[in-house]
């Protein structure tokens, strides 16, 4: 069988294990319903709307599309309508927030994934493929990391830094790389002597070319299933900090920013209890699938790649 053929097997073989899984088909489709609200948003909701007025009421354009335009002025909240289908909180649409907040957690969650992914690998291989004194002095540095509460040293961090969506991503990935790390040195701990492995060094391969080329094939998957499933959960933690006042600021299209400046209207009035529910509903539900959409892509993942941990 051709190396094609064994390819295209291998594929099919794969997509069947996916769509029979129920799951796995649920959080695709969630996932590729928000790449295509973060693709659209332009069109879904135009950016440059004559209906945005600045403090004296006329016609403003907005420069960055992700500040939530101040359509009236009202301080009181503006039930979902046909015009404003989530409602408006402080002048602002909800909806729009919650489109144009789906390209901010897409820029969050992929930017702080991959760089704090990356380093861990780097950081996990040398310490794995070298070992002895290397080994101990940079496992103890990522227990030390470790040891911190993560969401306690971003939080300590973004205050240091100052505040601000770029301060959230720089905590979240100084403190995000230490899991890769370990697992990727645990993968290379096993497959580096493995025959292949010490047969590249007996014909004085480079152990650059040999970490690259031989090991991380072998022992990368893992940590790219570990990332997927990161994503939702880093997303959470921005959300999370820009709800304290850290991250983005007020009037951002970010969800935990929007979730923010909707806190006085969550429990409502009094003798109108939870009148003002879509001031949190559609935030808080827009996190809520999408980080289910990454964790059930990412069980589907190890499912479909490791059967020993079905």
């Amino acid at each position: 069988m051709s190396e094609n053929k064994k390819q295209n097997t291998e594929f099919k073989r794969v997509m069947r294990k996916i769509f029979r899984n129920p799951s796995a088909v649920l959080g695709f489709s969630l996932l590729i319903f928000f790449i295509i609200i973060a693709i659209l948003a332009p069109v879904i909701a135009k950016p440059v709307n004559p209906m945005m007025l600045d403090e004296n009421g006329n016609p403003m354009k907005l420069d960055n599309p992700y500040i939530m335009p101040i359509i009236t002025w009202s301080s009181e909240p503006v039930p979902p309508s046909a015009e404003h289908p989530f409602g408006m909180i402080q002048g602002r649409d909800i909806f729009y927030g919650v489109v144009w907040g789906t390209r901010t957690a897409f820029y969050i969650g992929l930017t702080v994934t991959i760089i704090s992914t990356l380093f861990g690998i780097i950081i996990g291989a040398i310490s794995g493929y070298y070992g002895g004194w290397i080994d101990e002095i940079l496992m103890r540095i990522t227990d030390v990391f470790m040891s911190i509460p993560f969401l306690l040293a971003a939080m300590v961090l973004t205050t240091i830094l100052g505040n601000g969506l770029d301060k959230v991503m720089i905590a979240m990935t100084v403190f995000g790389w230490m899991g890769a790390a370990r697992l990727i040195r645990a993968n290379i701990l096993q497959v580096k002597e493995e025959q292949f492995v010490l047969a590249a060094k007996a014909l004085g391969v480079k152990d650059f070319f040999i970490i690259i080329r031989h090991i991380l094939p072998n022992t990368i998957f893992p940590v790219l299933i570990q990332a997927s499933m990161r994503m939702g959960s880093l997303v959470i933690t921005a959300a999370g900090l820009s709800f304290l006042g850290l991250g983005a600021p007020l009037g951002y299209a970010d969800w935990g920013s929007m979730l923010n400046f909707t806190r006085n209207w969550i429990l409502g009035t009094s003798g109108s209890t939870f009148s003002y529910w879509y001031a949190v509903f559609y935030p808080g539900m827009a996190m809520v699938l999408f980080v289910l959409a990454w964790n059930l892509v990412g069980d589907a993942l190890r499912d479909v790649f490791d059967p020993r941990l079905k």
